[in-house]
């Protein structure tokens, strides 16, 4: 079973930047698509940025540009560099793990854009 501990979230005004982080307990290697999700209250969650093990990275529209997805596979770990911060970009930040048969999630970090 795959542990994942995310962190790296806050509150932060609006063309402001954060990254987060997600270790996992396993290689990453293992693991067929790390990525990130967000879920805003009332909505449901969405897919942000994955990478493959083979280092293929996919975005949503809404991020593209302004959000980066990579690892450091000696700490076994994703980021999520988000800079130019938007108020719609308020979400709960999860950290996802597919193996293809199964799929692991965080606990979800807070990602809160206001001024």
């Amino acid at each position: 079973q795959v542990q994942l501990v995310e962190s790296g979230g806050g509150l932060v005004q609006p063309g402001g930047s954060l990254r987060l982080s997600c270790a996992a307990s396993v290689s990453i290697f293992s693991i067929n698509v790390m990525g990130w999700y967000r879920q805003a209250p009332g909505k449901e969650r969405e897919l942000v940025a994955v990478i493959s093990v083979g280092g293929t990275r996919n975005y949503a529209n809404s991020v593209k540009g302004r959000f980066t997805i990579s690892r450091d596979i000696s700490k076994n770990t994703v980021f999520l560099q988000m800079n130019s911060l938007r108020p719609d970009d308020t979400a709960v930040y999860y950290c996802n793990a597919d193996r293809g048969s199964v799929r692991t999630w965080g606990q979800g970090t807070q990602v809160t854009v206001s001024s």
